[in-house]
């Protein structure tokens, strides 16, 4: 089994994140292959000052926040990103936890599931691209994007447009393919950044 890392990445009121994020979960659970675990960054909140680079948190608060949320990454073979589009780009809070790691993105794959208001929040996941890139994880190419999230979804949490359903199946059949070769590979022989 896989372990997918699912981070819902907005911390904002009234958000649609955690309907989001329970839809891809759904479509994780019915996969032989993988096993989500839900990293939601308001139940595990991290501090927003981040140490000088290379030192320890010097808030003593800090250590236990990441230990409620870095072993889960690093433990994970890839990741699913839910974000919203704020502003064109994507979440301070995301942006954040984020920063707050490193070598815990190294040779994963990340998969996006974005939403927002006319541009499905595209945007955010572009940027969210070049960000990845930098902390040498590979980015799945074919992603799931909700354009006017709050009709996108009926009462029972369910997407109305069945094209998401068929477009959440690809993208995860595209993150099992990268997360079993980068797992193989890095087996074989530790990724070095």
């Amino acid at each position: 089994m896989m372990k997918v890392a699912v981070i819902v990445g907005s911390t904002r009121e009234g958000r649609s994140g955690g309907t989001v994020a329970a839809w891809i979960t759904r479509h994780i659970a019915q996969r032989d292959d993988m096993e989500a675990d839900v990293v939601d960054l308001v139940a595990t909140p991290l501090p927003t000052v981040l140490p000088e680079l290379g030192s320890p948190p010097s808030d003593p608060e800090a250590l236990p926040q990441l230990a409620a949320v870095s072993p889960r990454l690093a433990a994970a073979d890839a990741f699913v990103v839910v974000t919203p589009e704020y502003n064109r780009s994507f979440p301070a809070s995301l942006k954040n936890a984020i920063d707050w790691h490193n070598r815990e993105w190294h040779a994963k794959p990340i998969g996006f599931v974005s939403y927002g208001g006319f541009s499905a929040g595209t945007r955010a996941v572009e940027q969210l691209r070049q960000v990845f890139g930098e902390l040498h994880a590979v980015t799945i190419r074919d992603g799931v994007g909700f354009n006017g999230v709050w009709g996108a979804f009926g009462p029972d949490g369910e997407a109305a447009d069945p094209a998401a359903d068929a477009a959440a199946k690809k993208m995860l059949d595209q993150l099992a393919w990268w997360a079993e070769a980068l797992r193989t590979a890095r087996a074989a022989r530790p990724y070095a950044a």
